[in-house]
């Protein structure tokens, strides 16, 4: 018990939790996999992982992304805004668990290779024809 009789007050200031970001990924920025992790990339966890808890080299935000991600499959801005984390640490983290095969990722289609519009447009009509 600290002082002022609060547990654990020392962990907290006026802003919110003392741990900073940076500290969370050991200083880290970026991660090998992160050029695959765009805002919409849909993160899944892994059906073999039992108890993420278990292993004492995970975080507890590592923790936070598996467990949210075992049931719905959660985009790169959804768990940043459901864990009030930057974006960018959550794709170091992301980076992690999809290292040590946690979670995986599921990239969103390039633009470039959606099918084009008219092409579309033409199956309709070819459709409506029938």
């Amino acid at each position: 018990m600290s002082a002022d009789g609060q547990a654990g007050s020392h962990w907290f200031d006026d802003a919110g939790p003392v741990v900073r970001p940076y500290a969370m990924t050991r200083g880290r920025t970026s991660h090998a996999a992160q050029h695959r992790l765009d805002l919409i990339a849909v993160v899944v966890t892994e059906p073999h992982v039992d108890d993420p808890e278990a292993d004492d080299t995970l975080s507890p935000e590592h923790v936070d992304i598996v467990e949210l991600c075992r049931d719905t499959p959660q985009s790169v801005a959804e768990l940043a805004a459901e864990l009030d984390l930057p974006v960018g640490v959550v794709r170091v983290l992301i980076g992690d668990l999809v290292d040590e095969e946690y979670v995986h990722v599921s990239r969103p289609v390039p633009p470039a290779e959606l099918p084009d519009e008219s092409i579309l447009r033409d199956v309709i009509n070819g459709l409506r024809a029938l």
